[in-house]
């Protein structure tokens, strides 16, 4: 039986990597990606500028690597779990719950992160803001999937997504620039409401 030696540097360097990234979305949540500097986050993580540059190369890059890093966290803490159950009225709960939860407990020190970074590049063309695009459109799609393999439907499963995700962005919104105690648990009422609604028949 063969063993695949690892080797150091490169384990050391993806480490490094992970670190500069997770950092990056910590700082952009707060201050968007255009806060991101090579500079700032090797000052910040006491590793060499030149060191970060390797990594990335160039600031636009930087920051299409921490919008695909931001999405792994979003996935593994979001996503997978409400997966994970088969299909109906309980994975749609699990997966709204699951993104007021990451939200509440500031896996991102902003809030949620897609929402920091969609303001401020909404109206911006480039890279970045078809990357952040994209994210948008991909949870979309996945709140109107899941909502279409909810039995008993009796509204538009495009309809009712729109306003779902709106309960969501709202608790976000008033938590982060409002410090309203009380924006998730409204929010969690709304999302209640919305969903006997949807599957009441008159």
């Amino acid at each position: 039986m063969h063993t695949v030696k690892v080797d150091g540097r490169v384990e050391r360097g993806e480490q490094t990597r992970r670190q500069i990234l997770l950092r990056a979305a910590g700082i952009a949540s707060v201050e968007g990606l255009e806060g991101l500097s090579i500079g700032r986050l090797a000052t910040e993580l006491e590793v060499s500028k030149s060191g970060v540059f390797a990594h990335f190369g160039s600031k636009e890059e930087l920051q299409l690597a921490t919008i695909r890093a931001a999405t792994k966290i979003f996935v593994t803490q979001v996503v997978e779990p409400a997966l994970a159950v088969p299909p109906g009225a309980d994975r749609l709960a699990l997966l709204l719950g699951g993104w007021l939860d990451y939200s509440e407990r500031r896996t991102f020190p902003g809030g949620c992160f897609f929402a920091a970074v969609q303001a401020e590049f909404d109206a911006r063309p480039g890279r970045v803001r078809d990357a952040v695009a994209e994210c948008g459109r991909r949870w979309d799609e996945l709140v109107q999937e899941t909502i279409r393999a909810v039995p008993g439907l009796v509204v538009e499963p495009a309809q009712l997504a729109f306003e779902l995700i709106a309960f969501l962005e709202t608790a976000n919104a008033r938590s982060v620039l409002h410090d309203d105690p009380d924006a998730y648990a409204r929010a969690r009422t709304a999302v209640r409401h919305a969903l006997d609604r949807a599957t009441r028949r008159p």
